[in-house]
């Protein structure tokens, strides 16, 4: 008899488990589908003020300085010269030794290795060149 209830009992609650974990019904799926994670991104009607991004606007002039430092590198054929240059603050840089586009190419002609410069140089994002050199 014992065997008979526990078996009853672990059947009931089987069922009642397995009830739990089954599929919900089709018209649950609607509900459902509206409070999950992909539709609530997917409703973005929230961000309808975020069109005008105009006070936003980064800022797309290019930073000027003068560097001091001495050329270690021309590459004529690029059109590059590489600088171990000083400190720039107008352009928020350290010391570094790097490479410049020339601009204009015939910057390349005017410089040797080893030579101590005092250059113009511009900074848009990423981009920099040497715009004069002395």
């Amino acid at each position: 008899m014992k065997t008979k209830l526990f078996t009853t009992a672990g059947m009931a609650l089987f069922i009642a488990v397995l009830a739990a974990c089954s599929p919900k019904p089709a018209a649950d799926a609607a509900s459902a589908s509206a409070e999950s994670p992909v539709a609530a991104m997917s409703d973005m009607s929230g961000m309808a003020g975020m069109s005008d991004m105009s006070g936003m606007a980064m800022d797309t002039a290019a930073k000027t300085g003068t560097g001091v430092g001495t050329v270690t590198a021309v590459d004529k054929a690029t059109s590059t010269i590489t600088i171990q240059h000083e400190a720039i603050p107008a352009v928020s840089w350290p010391a570094m030794t790097m490479a410049f586009k020339a601009n204009p190419a015939s910057l390349v002609d005017k410089v040797k290795v080893g030579e101590k410069v005092t250059f113009g140089v511009s900074v848009k994002g990423s981009d920099a060149e040497v715009t004069s050199i002395q």
